[in-house]
């Protein structure tokens, strides 16, 4: 599989992780399984999914870097993973919590992100 290939994927499982450390719990609170957990403990619950998203983001910053013979910049992989970051979170969000909807200024960041995306790419 190319270098390319593999950072968006592992970029992929990273977020999905991410966006579980930080907006799990409050479906967890929602549902009545963390209540009456003390912050404490949820921050640690988060910090333990979190670990499980760094082992896809360091490896797929490793191996898409450019300085380790990768093909993205920096800047390129940071871009990247902030629009799969919004990727992910508006598809949790769509499906872990009722009412979530996304307004017209929302799709316009989305939009505008996108347009980052094809910027950083320019050569």
């Amino acid at each position: 599989m190319s270098p390319a290939i593999t950072t968006l994927l592992l970029l992929i499982v990273s977020n999905i992780f991410m966006t579980f450390a930080w907006y799990g719990h409050l479906k967890l609170g929602q549902s009545g399984v963390s209540t009456n957990w003390p912050l404490y403990v949820v921050i640690l619950f988060s910090w333990g999914i979190a670990l499980l998203e760094y082992c896809f983001q360091v490896p797929a910053n490793r191996v898409g870097f450019e300085g380790n013979g990768g093909p993205f910049s920096l800047m390129q992989l940071k871009v990247m993973q902030e629009v799969i970051t919004l990727v992910v979170f508006v598809i949790f969000s769509y499906i872990a919590f009722e009412g979530f909807t996304l307004k017209w200024n929302h799709m316009l960041a989305m939009v505008l992100l996108i347009g980052a995306v094809y910027l950083v790419f320019m050569k």
